[in-house]
């Protein structure tokens, strides 16, 4: 995988080495709970997975789980998609890196539900707990998505009349959203700060037989990333302020798409 380097520069090869060294790691320790779980049936399962106090194996599995999607997204990050709009935000780099993590945790949803339709119908082994994950993992994709379609500037928009106003206006448009923005948030953190606080501290679980604490998570996340949101709105506001035309044409003709589609269609 070649491109030219986003933000990294010269510390991408470091962030790729210490990115297959977390795989690696995470992979030789799924070997092992695999194996020892088929050598002694009371070993550590997922039950415990999310239990990881006084469990030093556990604890390892989950930090270099953790250590190899962090960095993964900030390699990946250092590529840009065809179609993404150049870094042009002083909190784009930071919306970047957390969209792929949210790409990631789409193809971990695959492998948890292929893992769960292969036990249930292959095997009649059924888990209490790819369901629930599936569900943990998504929320996160839902809260990350929405931070990287506003760096994107892919929220929906209603251009009839902002396309016909002169820049001033648009700019006195754009300030207002980016301030109903800010005024949303700080309702939402204001009034749901303490519920959250609440939650995290004793880790509300999700009362089901392998009862994670997605509640005790997803809270303080929700008001995290709708802060980050907010952040990632003022930042295209001073990115976009010097422009001329602040917004591509959203009717314009994506090249790149259209020569994809027809490659696809040749072969």
């Amino acid at each position: 995988m070649e491109g030219k380097s986003v933000w990294l520069g010269s510390l991408r090869r470091p962030v790729k080495l210490i990115m297959i060294a977390f795989i690696a790691a995470s992979l030789l320790l799924y070997v092992y709970f695999v194996a020892m779980r088929i050598l002694d049936p009371e070993a550590i399962a997922m039950y415990e997975m999310i239990r990881p106090a006084e469990r030093p194996m556990v604890q390892l599995m989950l930090a270099c789980v953790f250590g190899a999607i962090l960095f993964a997204s900030v390699y990946l990050s250092d590529f840009k998609g065809d179609i993404e709009p150049p870094r042009d935000g002083i909190f784009d780099i930071v919306s970047l890196v957390l969209s792929r993590a949210a790409m990631i945790s789409i193809a971990l949803i695959v492998v948890v539900m292929f893992y769960e339709v292969v036990s249930r119908y292959v095997f009649s082994a059924p888990t209490l707990w790819a369901n629930e994950l599936s569900l943990w993992i998504a929320a996160f994709v839902f809260l990350l998505s929405g931070q990287y379609a506003m760096q994107q500037r892919c929220h929906i928009r209603i251009p009839v009349i902002y396309d016909r106003m002169p820049r001033w206006m648009r700019k006195l448009s754009d300030s207002m959203s980016v301030l109903l923005i800010c005024f949303f948030v700080f309702a939402l953190v204001w009034g749901g700060y303490n519920d959250a606080e609440t939650r995290f501290m004793r880790m509300e679980t999700f009362g089901t037989a392998w009862d994670p604490p997605i509640p005790g998570i997803i809270k303080p996340f929700l008001l995290l990333s709708m802060v980050l949101v907010a952040l990632q709105a003022v930042s295209n506001l001073i990115a976009d302020w010097s422009k001329e035309d602040a917004y591509a044409n959203p009717d314009a003709v994506d090249e790149t798409e259209i020569e994809n589609i027809r490659s696809t269609l040749n072969d």
